[in-house]
């Protein structure tokens, strides 16, 4: 009897290396406009980045611009995702809204020119007096100066939205290789990319995007480009189930805007504090830039723990049950490298979003499906050029290999935690 030889692989127009949320929307939004993808990745679905994110959907912390743009097309995509995708396909998509707190007048005042800009751009943002602050979160401590509520601030659980994008997506057509390391990016006459090489085999496609996340400078180097993206870490406190309602919204301390936005690379945090579907308490947000150090920092776990109490006292009883970890894919300005790469002809770049990678996956994935097609794109591309950094001087620094286990410190969060 003989046995059938290596089968020839199906003709590609894309090749998406990335398996998390945002090369799980470039793969889905790219089988809707008709064309053929395959996307490959060393580890399973949600596996790096995805899998240790909170699931923010966020415009509260970004001021008037490209990313706010950006991210208000993304809230309107993930609203009819939440409607499109099938009951099987559940994301947790909850529109809860984020409440941004003020601690005293200085803050508050900072907080109110914060909003005015935003809603010159559009956003609906509205001043909550101190007064009124506990109608909508009745445990914040008492004394805080007031806030600001953004009704379109929302949440979904990453690691699941990846999934069903996944599986939409190949419900079109769409290859999935997990488990499968790049190892080379194959080139043509002129350099222009022809595909990608695995221990599997040859992908041959005319383009290749790039969605390795925070190892998206790692695949451009491979590509033979520069990109600059470092791993900045965060942690994550998950505690005991606790009854609904305890808390209501997004909850953060108006300093996490200015933590955002730094570029420093010490330990920063501010408390970001949600609940979720399952009933554990999400704590949130550290920030450093070590590597790809994944050592349990006891500092940053006691800081945040500090500072959600601080919003919320009735937390100071509830048990922490675990802490995780993940690295966010930083880029020197804070902006996504979202297109084509004209120094490597047919290499995309969908990377570098930092810690808003889902919140602006969706968006991310139309303009990456614009420029693979030729359709107009959404918003503006030109903020999110891939090649706007200046060259290093020496070769660009090899970040480890990535693991195919989401990085994390404990187990990763349960069912329904964010």
């Amino acid at each position: 009897m003989r046995h059938p030889g290596p089968q020839t692989p199906p003709s590609l127009d894309a090749v998406i290396v990335g398996a998390g949320v945002v090369g799980a929307a470039c793969a889905y939004y790219a089988t809707r406009a008709g064309l053929s993808v395959a996307v490959v990745d060393r580890g399973p679905v949600a596996g790096g980045t995805t899998g240790a994110g909170e699931g923010n959907l966020l415009v509260s912390d970004k001021e008037a611009g490209p990313e706010l743009d950006l991210a208000r097309l993304s809230i309107r995509l993930w609203r009819e995702l939440a409607e499109a995708l099938p009951p099987e396909d559940a994301i947790e998509y909850e529109p809860k809204g984020g409440l941004v707190i003020a601690p005293d007048e200085t803050a508050l005042h900072a907080l109110h020119a914060f909003a005015r800009g935003q809603r010159r751009a559009g956003v609906t943002a509205h001043e909550v007096p101190a007064d009124a602050l506990h109608a909508l979160e009745p445990h914040l401590a008492p004394g805080l100066a007031g806030g600001v509520h953004y009704p379109a601030d929302a949440q979904v659980q990453p690691a699941r939205a990846a999934a069903a994008l996944l599986r939409a997506a190949r419900r079109a057509g769409a290859l999935l290789r997990l488990g499968e390391e790049v190892t080379a990016v194959l080139t043509g006459p002129g350099g222009a990319v022809r595909g990608v090489r695995t221990a599997r085999g040859d992908l041959h496609a005319p383009a290749v995007v790039n969605a390795a996340g925070t190892w998206g400078g790692r695949f451009a180097a491979l590509a033979g480009t520069h990109l600059p993206v470092l791993p900045r870490r965060g942690f994550v406190l998950v505690t005991e189930p606790l009854p609904p309602g305890t808390v209501r919204h997004k909850v953060y301390a108006a300093d996490y805007v200015t933590d955002v936005a730094s570029d420093s690379a010490a330990l920063q945090s501010s408390a970001v504090v949600e609940s979720t579907p399952a009933g554990p308490v999400l704590i949130g947000a550290t920030r450093e830039r070590v590597g790809f150090d994944r050592t349990l920092s006891t500092p940053a776990l006691r800081r945040l723990a500090a500072q959600a109490t601080a919003l919320f006292p009735a937390l100071a009883d509830v048990h922490a049950i675990r802490a995780y970890c993940g690295f966010r894919p930083y880029l020197p300005d804070h902006l996504p490298a979202v297109g084509p790469d004209p120094r490597v002809p047919g290499l995309h770049h969908a990377c570098g979003h930092e810690g808003a990678g889902i919140g602006l996956a969706p968006a991310t994935g139309l303009l990456v499906t614009a420029a693979l097609t030729g359709a107009p794109p959404p918003l503006d591309p030109g903020p999110f050029r891939p090649d706007r950094f200046p060259p290093p001087d020496g070769p660009p620094p090899q970040a480890p290999p990535p693991r195919a286990s989401p990085p994390q410190a404990g187990p990763p969060p349960p069912d329904g935690a964010s």
